[in-house]
């Protein structure tokens, strides 16, 4: 898959717009879809910005390596777990919450770790 590609699908996948998308990188529309489209390439800052935006590693949009997240163990389970409903309305809920709700559901989530492992 190549690069632009990555990109789009990337971008689809987060259900964000083109020109918002562009905009949140630096770049204009025009530069955006020619990107999509492989007629041009980032530079290494732009690369970077779209890879931190999609937390994606530079090496996965480049094709250096299969793996989108390092973190994470199978992908394959990343993948269900990023597609279930569940979770993808528990994220765009908390990402558009405000910095103390935030807070206190990290802390809740604190709370609820240390619990389980007392089991």
């Amino acid at each position: 898959m190549s690069l632009g590609s990555k990109i789009k699908k990337l971008r689809d996948r987060e259900g964000i717009q083109q020109k918002d998308f562009a905009k949140k990188i630096g770049v204009s529309n025009v530069v955006l879809s020619r990107y999509e489209s492989d007629e041009r390439k980032p530079d290494y800052d732009t690369l970077q910005k779209i890879a931190d935006y999609f937390e994606v590693t530079t090496d996965y949009l480049l094709g250096r390596e299969e793996k989108k997240y390092p973190a994470w163990g199978d992908e394959a389970e990343f993948e269900d777990w990023v597609n279930d409903p569940t979770v993808d309305k528990f994220y765009k809920e908390f990402k558009e919450s405000p910095e103390e709700r935030k807070k206190a559901l990290l802390a809740v989530w604190e709370i609820l770790k240390t619990q389980n492992n007392n089991k």
